[in-house]
């Protein structure tokens, strides 16, 4: 959707910027260069690199412009959002999803959401917070924290935040996350 688009229109202007850069310090004069034919996709596998950046990218939670979606915790509705990491992408193209949360040493709840989600470019660690929607890599569960959580780790990515109580998150039993209209 506008995340594809938005990926897709700043590989296209990262490409003509590079294309600009890389000709303005050739000493060949425009006549000897031949005209490149290749899109970005395809000379970014040529080479066998990633397509580069003009900028660098922002990392962590500064790499955020939040989606708001629709929570509802136990027929409680709550104000929530999810982050632009590629993960949060990645469940947000899963909603409408409905899951029955579990007790997760009294710190989190926890559920499974249909598939695993994606780990590419994760943000960088950070400690989940009280209210923070995680997804944990190496068991590919959802939890949501009704305690602040250890210390950051890399396989630990926080995907957003519920704006909701911690009594309410601790005992919650059912959340249904949608994207808001």
């Amino acid at each position: 959707m506008t995340f594809t688009l938005r990926r897709a229109l700043t590989a296209t202007a990262t490409t003509g910027l590079l294309l600009v850069a890389a000709t303005a310090c050739s000493d060949d004069s425009p006549a000897e260069q031949a005209p490149s034919t290749a899109s970005p996709s395809s000379s970014a596998a040529a080479s066998g690199q990633p397509p580069a950046s003009a900028s660098a990218s922002p990392s962590g939670s500064d790499r955020s412009t939040p989606m708001d979606i629709r929570v509802t915790i136990d027929g409680q509705p709550e104000d929530a959002t999810l982050n632009d990491s590629p993960a949060a992408r990645d469940l947000a193209s899963l909603l409408p999803l409905t899951l029955e949360l579990e007790d997760f040493h009294g710190t989190e709840r926890i559920a499974d959401p249909p598939r695993k989600l994606t780990t590419e470019d994760a943000p960088e660690p950070q400690a989940p917070k009280t209210g923070d929607l995680t997804y944990y890599a190496p068991w590919g569960n959802l939890a949501i924290f009704c305690k602040d959580g250890p210390s950051a780790s890399e396989d630990l990515l926080v995907l957003g935040h519920i704006d909701a109580d911690a009594d309410l998150l601790s005992g919650a039993d059912r959340i249904t996350i949608e994207a808001a209209s």
